[in-house]
This record gives C-alpha cells, sequence and structure tokens, in this order.
C-alpha cells in the first residue's frame, strides 16, 4: 500500500514531470507549425504551464498568446484542434493512457501586472517606506 505523503495539498512529483512533458511536446507541435488553425498560424502562442489531475488523465493546458491579444479567440481555436493534438502528444509523451486536454487562457501575467501597479502606487509605496514604530 502507498505510503500518504504529509504534503497532500500539491502536485506529485509525478504530476509535474509528466506536465512538463506534456507543455514541452506541445511547445513542439507549435514550433514546427503542425497545427493548421488560421487563428493558431498568425499568432505566436506560449504554453507556460501544464496541470495534470492526479490519476494523469487530465491536462489543463495554459496558453497565452504574445502580446495578450485574442485570447478567447486562441483558446476556442485550441479546443477545436484538441483531438489532432491528443493524438499529438501521444505519439511524443510515452504514457499508457493520453490525457484529456482542456485549454484555459493564462493570466498569471495580467495578476503580476496588476501587482506590480499597485506597488508602484504612491500610497502603497509610502506606507512600505515607512519604519514601524519600536515599541
Amino acid at each position: 500500500m502507498a505510503k500518504k505523503s504529509s504534503r497532500a495539498s500539491g502536485p506529485s512529483q509525478r504530476q509535474l514531470r509528466v506536465g512538463e512533458l506534456v507543455r514541452h511536446a506541445l511547445s513542439d507541435i507549435l514550433l514546427q507549425g503542425e497545427i493548421h488553425d488560421p487563428v493558431i498560424e498568425g499568432t505566436v502562442v506560449s504554453v507556460p504551464e501544464v496541470r495534470m489531475s492526479p490519476d494523469l488523465t487530465l491536462a489543463t493546458v495554459f496558453v497565452m498568446p504574445l502580446g495578450g491579444k485574442d485570447g478567447e479567440a486562441v483558446v476556442a481555436a485550441f479546443d477545436r484542434s484538441k483531438k489532432f493534438l491528443r493524438g499529438a502528444v501521444a505519439r511524443r509523451v510515452d504514457l499508457r493512457h493520453a490525457p484529456d486536454l482542456r485549454f484555459l487562457l493564462d493570466t498569471s501575467f495580467e495578476v503580476g501586472d496588476r501587482i506590480d501597479a499597485l506597488l508602484r502606487d504612491p500610497a502603497v509605496k509610502r506606507d512600505l517606506d515607512t519604519k514601524p514604530d519600536d515599541e
């Protein structure tokens, strides 16, 4: 019987490793231009992260078009090519079952920009620069 991990909340090493393999496979597919969709062909797309389910049957793929424009159109184009991409990933990654692919728009860059803008706000900067009183 498998030993339970003390940190049950995070992904396992296997999930992380397989996620990276799927991400690299998708990046290679994009780089070689194997997807023949006009939306994807006309856009530079980044795949910053792939999260695998614990049983490795579902891969949540985060995609981000360069410049952040037409994100929903890019996600829709990937959804249309889902069957082809699943087969192409299965040929590149040695797994018992090819994972189903779910595509989502990556918003982490926008969140980072919003936090950066907050930290540059004069009121926040003033609060961060003040030294706490010694009590």
